[in-house]
């Protein structure tokens, strides 16, 4: 599969369960933009067949390289991000939950969806979505624990976000002209941590829209919850004069929080 092929296969899967983001899309293009993607993330849990390294094969099989790792704690996470030597490629950033620092319950919820759930392999489990049992009991539980891991829960393997590359903007040279022209449009900003994460010191800033209400099918009825978000992320030189290509786990630690109820 070529890269085109995968990211159109993915970007048409996001904006099925984030419309916004197309439309965001369609507003930027409208003022004469190209849209590039700076990333796109993915979650996923450290259970054998549904964890990182599966998320990771594909890319690495597509050339892609993982060049750094995080660690976020207090939401129980560990992460790692992919860059092409394309510089046009988007980075990938993929987390994955820690599933044995959950409760008891919590774990007994994911080893029972999971435990009858064939994992899928290469390319297909970039797109393969939640293939296993869920209800909406489970996953209020799992809210009240961990919003990470009810939205994976909810929704398994697709992508969890976007993101536009401001770098590449030419009428929105700043991240404060951007989201102030999102936001006219009537599309609402994560607040948290504040609308632009980072700053030019740390050699990224990002901001990210509230993620789209979807309607998701449980076993024990249909129920609206938050899906996908857009982010946007501009990046500064760092002491080596080129642009720094990481992520800033303080910044990133809040733009989860897109997805939270």
């Amino acid at each position: 599969m070529t890269k085109d092929t995968l990211f159109k296969k993915i970007w048409d899967q996001y904006t099925e369960l984030t419309p916004q983001a197309k439309e965001i899309q369609n507003l930027l293009e409208d003022k004469g933009e190209v849209v590039l993607n700076d990333h796109v993330a993915y979650r996923s849990i450290a259970i054998n067949g549904f964890g990182l390294k599966e998320l990771c094969e594909p890319f690495l099989e597509l050339g892609y390289e993982i060049k750094d790792d995080y660690k976020f704690e207090v939401k129980k996470l560990d992460a790692v991000h992919l860059e092409s030597s394309n510089i046009r490629d988007p980075k990938i950033f993929i987390s994955e939950l820690r599933v044995k620092d959950l409760s008891k319950d919590a774990q007994k919820i994911f080893e029972s969806a999971l435990y009858y759930a064939e994992a899928k392999k290469s390319f297909e489990i970039l797109t393969s979505g939640c293939f296993w049992e869920t209800s909406y009991e489970n996953y209020k539980a799992l809210v009240n624990e961990s919003e990470y891991a009810a939205w994976f829960y909810a929704y398994g393997f697709c992508a969890n976000h976007f993101t536009v590359n401001v770098n590449a903007l030419k009428t929105f040279t700043d991240l404060t002209k951007l989201n102030a022209f999102i936001e006219s449009k009537g599309y609402k900003l994560n607040s948290s941590g504040g609308k632009i994460k980072g700053s030019k010191e740390v050699c990224l800033e990002q901001s990210s829209t509230k993620a789209s209400l979807k309607k998701v099918n449980f076993s024990d009825g249909e129920f609206e919850i938050p899906s996908c978000y857009y982010e946007f992320a501009k990046r500064y030189e760092s002491s080596n004069g080129q642009l720094y290509q990481g992520f800033v786990t303080s910044s990133a630690d809040k733009i989860f929080e897109s997805t939270n109820q």
